[in-house]
């Protein structure tokens, strides 16, 4: 059984259709990715499993219907990171870091959660003092990932971690994301830079128009040649994901 499964979900504003019946699994200790242009319907996918907007349809987590707030879809372990790099500015690295840890009751594990997220990202560990408004975009992106982190969550949705980012930190925010499912977390990966993404994914979904077309295997999407075509400029190299 996968630990999430979405059936025939389907999400309006208004009278437009944003999410048309979609169906998908998570599988747990993978990376699926979704990809697909601007206004696909990505973000909706997720804002659904976070119970952020009303949804027609079944979401299951570990079996059990999802509950249609988002304060108890967090505490039974679904954390999403939102586009746009959201810090609390005014408030330090550490103090944002210590705001995710709310869903957990045993207090004397925080030294410990916060020991993870500096082994991560040790620049979070130099700047724990620092107001968060003030650090770089790609210092914003590591500390809102590890404050997603700090409630332990077994389901991470990462909605465009790469964006407005210098390549090399999008290399580095990367490897930190396979960090995170080695380490046993599942994650469920919305991201514009499709190379990028099918390269570490174990499954993918490509959405047009709120409906799925396309399905598989990570390294199997990205060798196909309408994913190429319409999101990869073209024919893809064998070195890209080296």
């Amino acid at each position: 059984m996968a630990l999430l499964e979405i059936h025939d979900v389907t999400v309006a504003y208004g009278m437009v259709e944003a999410l048309h019946a979609i169906t998908m699994q998570i599988q747990e200790g993978t990376i699926t990715s979704i990809i697909g242009s601007n206004g696909a319907g990505k973000t909706t996918i997720i804002n659904a499993i976070s119970a952020m907007v009303p949804y027609k349809g079944s979401i299951q987590f570990d079996g059990k219907q999802l509950p249609l707030k988002s304060n108890q879809v967090v505490r039974k372990g679904i954390v999403q990171v939102p586009e746009g790099r959201k810090v609390f500015a005014g408030l330090t690295v550490e103090e944002n870091l210590l705001v995710g840890a709310y869903t957990i009751t045993d207090r004397k594990q925080l030294p410990q959660l916060l020991a993870r997220q500096y082994a991560l990202f040790p620049r979070l560990k130099e700047r724990k003092d620092q107001d968060a408004g003030t650090l770089s975009g790609g210092e914003q992106q590591m500390l809102v990932i590890c404050r997603a982190l700090m409630g332990g969550p077994r389901l991470l949705m990462l909605d465009e971690p790469s964006l407005g980012l210098a390549p090399i930190i999008v290399r580095e925010v990367f490897e930190t994301i396979k960090q995170i499912k080695e380490s046993g977390t599942t994650i469920l990966l919305v991201e514009q830079n499709a190379n990028k993404s099918l390269c570490m994914s174990d499954y993918g979904y490509v959405i047009e128009n709120g409906r799925v077309i396309l399905e598989g295997k990570g390294l199997a999407l990205l060798s196909d040649s309408k994913v190429a075509e319409a999101y990869l400029g073209g024919k893809r190299k064998p070195m890209d994901c080296k």
